[in-house]
């Protein structure tokens, strides 16, 4: 499981953010997971509080905010959202190769005390 090492570091990177702002207590972390970032969202809850006891992240609210996949078309200059990871554009149906968003897994907010 994966996620057990990604949650360590998201914590590393979330008390580095706290202890910048000289917070002694994370109330909250949000996280911002793309459709494509091959991470399961039940796995990263299961980790988080294993990963933020006896921290001063332990009790934090995990949150998650999940990012759609999207391309870009190279032949007509159309967006898609790449459902399912198919990347096959719906106006002209050439493949993309360029994903804009949708593999992030990125720490986007604190709430610290």
């Amino acid at each position: 499981m994966h996620e057990l090492s990604l949650m360590e570091e998201v914590l590393r990177q979330a008390l580095t953010a706290a202890a910048a702002e000289g917070a002694t207590c994370i109330e909250a972390i949000t996280l911002r997971v793309g459709d494509l970032a091959g991470v399961e969202e039940d796995a990263l809850r299961f980790a988080f509080p294993v990963v933020i006891e006896g921290s001063i992240a332990q009790g934090a609210e995990l949150r998650i905010e999940r990012e759609a996949a999207l391309c870009d078309c190279a032949a007509c200059n159309d967006s898609f959202l790449a459902r399912d990871g198919c990347c096959e554009c719906p106006r002209c149906d050439t493949i993309s190769r360029r994903l804009i968003s949708g593999r992030e897994l990125r720490l986007v907010a604190l709430e610290v005390r």
